[in-house]
């Protein structure tokens, strides 16, 4: 029995690890090369990919700065980024990040 549940505790773990985020998100001016596809996330490992979705579309962006720091708000993407998700009339939209 006691093997089962580590297998099921496992599983569940190994689950909630990759499963999307969902939040906030907004742009900025970004840090570096401003038509690089980049963002900030408090997080995730600096140089990390992450696939950002809004509205049908998926972009990826390296993370590259820490950020942001407006409560509520999971991520912060570059200018290029926001026109590829399409976001730059919104402003702030609600994500998935895988």
């Amino acid at each position: 029995m006691h093997h089962f549940l580590s297998a099921i505790v496992l599983l569940t773990l190994t689950g909630a690890a990759c499963a999307g985020e969902r939040g906030l998100a907004s742009y900025y001016g970004g840090k570096g090369d401003r038509t690089q596809m980049s963002c900030a996330h408090r997080t995730r490992p600096m140089g990390s990919m992450v696939t950002v979705s809004y509205g049908g579309k998926s972009i990826q962006c390296r993370v590259n700065d820490r950020g942001p720091f407006k409560r509520g708000r999971i991520i912060d993407v570059s200018t290029s980024a926001a026109r590829a998700l399409g976001m730059m009339g919104a402003g702030v939209v609600r994500v998935t990040l895988d």
